[in-house]
């Protein structure tokens, strides 16, 4: 049985170097998505034996709700991820000078932006019950790179509409920095925290309607 501390510190580690990645990924340009999707695969891979490699608020509720984790559970991995989160946006502003923010694109109604981060994180998650929390698909070798894919898929089909965040972690983190080295607001966050949410419960919802979505035993995964 691996410890809550172990995995607490994979969720810690695993979220700080994707963060990282996605604060520093501006001169990437148009590849930004690949390198962010690459690098969320390769923590995916680090951590997954261990925490899960949720590394993503939204995920770790969807694991909540399909009974995957228990309640203490996920409130202990939310606070890691979004402490994660913020200091990973702090590291990324002692490098470089910018601190991150997160909004929509211009000209965007917040309803579109909520409407862009809850499809493409209900596809996340959906896609993470199906490749690393699903008995019939255990010990795949693909699910790494298939959770990385979706959000590279996501953040370059819609990362000018809402800014393809599609992780509480990512929104909280860059908000905060924003706000903190850069007088920046708070006010678009609730996008970032009810679009992915409400995501994370479609996607559980269909994983529940689909025929062979039999999730793991409460407090496994199929990688712990």
């Amino acid at each position: 049985m691996v410890s809550m501390r172990a995995r607490l510190l994979t969720e810690f580690v695993g979220t700080f170097v994707f963060l990282s990645v996605i604060a520093l990924s501006g001169p990437a340009g148009v590849f930004a998505p690949l390198v962010i999707g690459l690098a969320l695969a390769a923590m995916v891979y680090m951590g997954g034996h261990v925490s899960g490699a949720h590394y993503n608020p939204a995920v770790t509720f969807g694991l909540f709700l399909r009974g995957v984790i228990t309640p203490p559970t996920m409130g202990l991995y939310w606070v890691t991820q979004l402490a994660a989160g913020m200091l990973a946006f702090w590291f990324a502003f002692l490098l470089t000078g910018h601190s991150g923010g997160i909004h929509p694109g211009p000209g965007v109604y917040w309803y579109t932006a909520v409407a862009a981060e809850l499809v493409f994180t209900a596809a996340l998650v959906l896609v993470v019950l199906n490749v690393a929390a699903t008995k019939e698909t255990a010990g795949n070798s693909y699910y790494g790179l298939a959770i990385g894919f979706t959000v590279a898929a996501g953040a370059f089909s819609v990362g000018p509409i809402s800014g393809g965040a599609f992780n509480p972690a990512v929104a909280f983190g860059a908000t905060a920095g924003a706000a903190l080295f850069q007088h920046g607001s708070w006010s678009d966050l609730w996008i970032y925290l009810a679009g992915p949410l409400l995501g994370a419960a479609i996607g559980a919802g269909i994983h529940v309607l689909q025929a062979r979505a039999e999730p793991v035993p409460p407090e496994t995964s199929v990688r712990e």
